[in-house]
């Protein structure tokens, strides 16, 4: 299978936050990991805790403040994509935030910056914590 080359800037933000859903989690669950070995639900009940649009909402409107142009324009086409998704146990506004957090860990992993999702996950747990 020949790989496409795609400017990651033409996906639209719904593309992104389906990938950045995926890297985002695994980020999670890699710092569960590093935490502590402890059975598999256990991990499950404490990424929950981060992985959800209400904590996601929280991150979003504490980076927004921190982030470059570049990934604030990300952050907010993120936020602003219509999706035809209900969210599920918060607010539109908490759901939308969240996509567009989603949407620039996704953005960010395409344009093979791992320093810098790292760098933005661990100010995440920082607002997660305080």
């Amino acid at each position: 299978m020949e790989d496409k080359i795609v400017d990651i800037r033409q996906y639209s933000p719904l593309a992104l936050a389906y990938m950045g859903d995926c890297i985002f989690d695994l980020c999670v669950r890699e710092y569960l990991l590093k935490q502590a070995n402890m059975p598999a639900n256990k991990l499950h009940q404490k990424s929950k805790a981060l992985v959800n649009a209400t904590s996601q909402s929280k991150m979003y409107k504490e980076l927004i403040d921190m982030v470059s142009e570049e990934e604030k324009s990300i952050l907010k086409r993120g936020r602003n994509a219509n999706s035809n998704t209900k969210a599920k146990n918060a607010t539109m506004i908490d759901y939308k935030n969240a996509t567009g957090l989603e949407a620039l860990f996704g953005y960010l992993y395409l344009k093979g910056e791992q320093q810098r999702i790292n760098e933005l996950f661990k100010i995440c747990l920082d607002i997660m914590n305080n």
